[in-house]
């Protein structure tokens, strides 16, 4: 399944926006060529066989992958103690030897501590019996005298009765009597088993005892090797995977290897201080071995989500058997469960941060694959496995679905966001996202970063019909609502540089004091009107009186039926690259009906270093042309203080293209 979702976006990302518009019509097919719709479901179907064949290879070889796994998690831990010992002067082979047998004296003693406490513990079991019988007595009785209990229980029984077709009914006992048939009774038969012979008992003693013994002895010599062999393991990884990209490929394993180790050495202090907590806390209420619930509490939480309930078990059997109420047991619920909430969505988010990089979803979804295909291991090491997927994603470009899929990284940039919220009508979510980047950036930088760069997108699909005029005036709809919601947003940032006092721009000498000096006029199409809008919104941030005028009001009769008295700058928005031609006749057009304004014509979807664009200087004859709002502020701005004191109009912001690089002046 991962890996159909995987091709589906690895081979339509540059058209994922478009194909949730509508599908476009097919372009023709050479002969003999397949139809493109033909190669991706070819491409589907080759994807979900590989990634069955993978799934299966995974589940069929867990008797070597599994140990292997786990003894390369080990050997991430192990590895800063080996550098120290070998940095201190031992060699490498010493250093290991040393490493792996301290590691293993470790887990010897935290055995022999466990079952220590729990030989010390079972004696004082009996001891409690009295008070276990007298807790499940009291819950029968309860559920027995219960009316609700009662109803329901009968029900079901009248269930089960009906279903299975059994009748209480009997035959009558006089029937019975005149048969005089007396009942059978049932023959009763023994089988025995002949005495096991000594190997026998030897094979039934040993069997249960040597599967993990192996596996433990399989991870151990898998560790000692691992980091014997640690270079030369990485080396053949990089020229196996990236032969060809050496430095992208050791990058990603050296993040890979620091983020996982510092991920378990953060894992590690945080267990051990919520074990010392919970023993602590157990002490208090009173539960008896309260340093061995600490441990096993602690050792617990590597397990994720069903670890701390498993070893929450005994402490609350515990509590339940030793107070005759109810009080421990409440107290040690509120001590278990309590401190894990804590930890897990308070404590380990603010230490951890993002040295994660997992999305939640993804840390969920492959634990529950690593679990059906590994069992309780795979879950201990879903968390390890998926954050080293995310790593290899991100730095391997044929792996990029990887690190879209289990990352926690935006997997659309802000300006496809942008797009999909305003075309779907939901320009609240957008609201959210500008929010937080309004908080350091003013309002222009993020229209030019984010908005434009998402309506060019919307254009791209227009242009090749996969948008309809409907959806164009639902986007622009959804920008004005947008506007409205982030009007307050991003005050702080351009405040600091806003105009203030005499040195404010006033448009009182053009006209009476509802006078319009600019007017942001749309090119063609919804889109540009969204657009112009976008322009608008700046301009009345900066205190510049505007309107915008959406692209059927470009008609000479209603363009001169417009009251433009006071309008002294008239600037152009276009969205769809290279539309010169159109902009050149809207100038004439406008030179015809307001012969005094200034024009400024922004091809927004324009690249600074386009020959087509600087050749519009020359074909659209206007006053200036600019490909960013901010731009476009700066020069209407100019524009307008110009007109202010009386001086020469400024030179066009996209005058100096034309200058050859490096020109002395």
């Amino acid at each position: 399944m991962a890996s159909a979702v995987s091709a589906g976006l690895s081979s339509a990302a540059s058209s994922a926006l478009s194909s949730a518009v509508s599908a476009a019509a097919p372009p023709p097919v050479a002969p003999g060529k397949m139809e493109p719709a033909s190669e991706n479901l070819v491409r589907i179907a080759a994807s979900c066989v590989i990634a069955a064949a993978v799934v299966a290879a995974l589940y069929l070889a867990r008797p070597v992958l599994l140990p292997f796994a786990l003894a390369t998690l080990l050997a991430f831990a192990l590895a800063p103690v080996v550098s120290v010992l070998h940095r201190g002067g031992l060699n490498r082979g010493s250093a290991v030897i040393c490493t792996v047998a301290f590691a293993l004296a470790i887990f010897a003693c935290l055995a022999m501590f466990i079952g220590n406490q729990l030989s010390h513990l079972a004696p004082g079991v009996p001891r409690y019996q009295a008070n276990l019988l007298v807790k499940i007595e009291s819950i029968r009785s309860s559920a027995t005298r219960s009316t609700l209990f009662k109803s329901a229980t009968g029900v079901f029984n009248n269930f089960d009765n009906a279903i299975s077709g059994n009748t209480t009914s009997a035959a009558p006992a006089g029937q019975r009597a005149a048969s005089g048939a007396a009942p059978a009774q049932p023959v009763t038969v023994e089988i025995r088993k002949p005495d096991p012979g000594p190997l026998e008992i030897l094979e039934n003693v040993a069997d249960p005892l040597l599967q993990p013994l192996a596996g433990v002895g399989l991870v151990v010599i898998f560790v000692i090797f691992i980091l014997l062999q640690k270079e030369d393991l990485r080396d053949r990884f990089i020229s196996l995977a990236g032969a060809r990209d050496l430095q992208r490929t050791t990058s990603a394993i050296d993040e890979g290897a620091q983020r996982l180790s510092r991920y378990l050495l953060m894992q590690m202090a945080v267990n051990t201080c919520f074990g010392i907590f919970i023993a602590a806390g157990l002490w208090v209420i009173g539960i008896p071995s309260p340093a061995l619930w600490g441990l096993i509490a602690g050792i617990a939480r590597f397990i994720p989500y069903v670890g701390l309930p498993v070893a929450a078990v005994l402490p609350l059997t515990l509590a339940l058997a030793i107070d005759p109420g109810w009080a421990m047991v409440a107290a040690t619920a509120i001590l278990m469960f309590g401190s894990e909430a804590v930890t897990g969505q308070a404590i380990e988010p603010w230490l951890y941060g993002r040295q994660m990089g997992l999305s939640s979803i993804a840390v969920v979804l492959c634990a529950v694959f690593w679990t059906w295909i590994w069992g309780p291991v795979g879950l201990f090491l879903s968390t390890p496995l998926t954050m080293c997927m995310a790593i290899i994603g991100r730095n391997v470009e044929h792996l990029k679905f990887l690190d879209i899929l289990l990352g926690d990284r935006a997997a659309l940039m802000p300006e496809e966001a942008f797009y999909l919220s305003m075309l779907a009508g939901k320009p609240d979510e957008e609201a959210a996202r500008a929010e937080v980047m309004l908080k350091d950036a003013p309002l222009c930088d993020y229209l030019d970063s984010v908005a434009i760069k998402g309506l060019a997108l919307a254009q791209l699909d227009e242009s090749r019909g996969a948008l309809d005029a409907a959806g164009g005036e639902k986007i622009h709809t959804a920008v004005r609502q947008l506007l409205e919601d982030i009007s307050d947003l991003g005050v702080v940032a351009e405040t600091e540089n806003a105009p203030s006092g005499n040195a404010a721009l006033r448009f009182d000498s053009f006209a009476g004091s509802d006078a319009v000096p600019v007017l942001c006029v749309a090119g063609r199409g919804e889109l540009d009107s969204a657009a112009a809008t976008l322009l608008g919104a700046v301009l009345h941030r900066r205190g510049i009186a505007s309107r915008a005028i959406l692209s059927e009001m470009t008609t000479s009769t209603r363009l001169g039926a417009l009251d433009h008295s006071g309008t002294r700058i008239i600037c152009l928005s276009y969205l769809a690259p290279c539309n010169h031609k159109n902009a050149r006749y809207l100038v004439r057009r406008i030179r015809r009906q307001l012969p005094g304004a200034l024009i400024l014509a922004g091809f927004w979807n324009e690249d600074h270093n386009d020959t087509s664009f600087l050749d519009a200087i020359e074909t659209t004859s206007s006053d200036g042309i600019v490909t960013t709002l901010g731009d476009a502020v700066a020069q209407i701005s100019a524009m307008l203080k110009a007109e202010v004191a009386g001086t020469a109009r400024p030179p066009s912001v996209a005058a100096d293209l034309r200058e050859p690089q490096g020109a002395e002046t």
